[in-house]
């Protein structure tokens, strides 16, 4: 399909990755739902995008309400019928630095899980029946480098000593979620995949980096506008495939 024929939805959508995730795909031709937890942001970032001329409209989902996500789920039904493309990039970083994994607070690991897993899980299952209505349904998690197992168990990889225990275990149970629904999905015409984005100067990342936002967004975009040879089931970023 070409890409102007394509309905996406971006989650977490009002800033860093997101917004440029947005950006990227309207500027491909795609028609892309810019979501938020605050309407008025979402709009307020959507007009910022339509004034450069792209196909972007607002709509309000916050990932960790269920009934905010039946309220977006029928509003993509009502206007579009389909979805082409599901980027679950919302997500939250709540660790402290240099906090031992035994002294994480229960609070901080539910919240923590609360959108960085449960909210894909349950967004992606609420969208499921509109992707597979689309001609190829494209699901895109947004993950991490530090939610490899394989890494943080090699003392000579770079994330060896990196520990943020909620977000990072949350990202590697993001992984294992991918591969899970990639199993399920195996005969359909849906894909599903998980993405590092990089190491990217965000508000998160509290402006530290090696990567530009727009550099941020491109592994997510690829995936997204994967075509009928597009993998199921594997990790990347950029072009690299990754260890889980």
């Amino acid at each position: 399909m070409n890409a102007s024929n394509r309905i996406a939805l971006v989650t977490g959508a009002t800033r860093g990755i997101g917004l440029e995730t947005v950006r990227q795909l309207a500027q491909a031709g795609v028609h892309t739902l810019l979501a938020g937890r605050d309407r008025t942001r979402a709009v307020e970032a959507s007009l910022g995008l339509q004034a450069q001329g792209l196909p972007v409209e607002a709509i309000a989902l916050d990932v960790t309400d269920g009934g905010s996500i039946r309220q977006a789920v029928a509003e993509v039904q009502r206007r579009h019928g389909r979805l082409d493309i599901l980027v679950n990039n919302a997500g939250v970083l709540l660790d402290r630095l240099g906090i031992k994994p035994s002294e994480q607070s229960a609070e901080t690991w539910r919240t923590t899980f609360e959108t960085n897993l449960f909210g894909v899980v349950e967004v992606t299952r609420a969208f499921l029946p509109l992707l597979h209505a689309a001609p190829a349904g494209r699901i895109v998690n947004v993950s991490s480098i530090l939610g490899s197992l394989a890494l943080h168990g090699d003392p000579a990889s770079p994330i060896y000593d990196f520990k943020l225990p909620a977000y990072n275990v949350s990202k590697s149970a993001l992984n294992a979620w991918t591969v899970q629904l990639a199993w399920e999905l195996r005969d359909s015409k849906v894909r599903v995949n998980a993405v590092h984005p990089g190491y990217v100067r965000t508000d998160m990342n509290k402006g530290e980096g090696e990567l530009d936002i727009p550099d941020g967004a491109r592994t997510s975009v690829r995936l997204a506008l994967a075509g009928e040879d597009a993998p199921n089931g594997r990790f990347f970023h950029f072009e690299e495939e990754l260890p889980w």
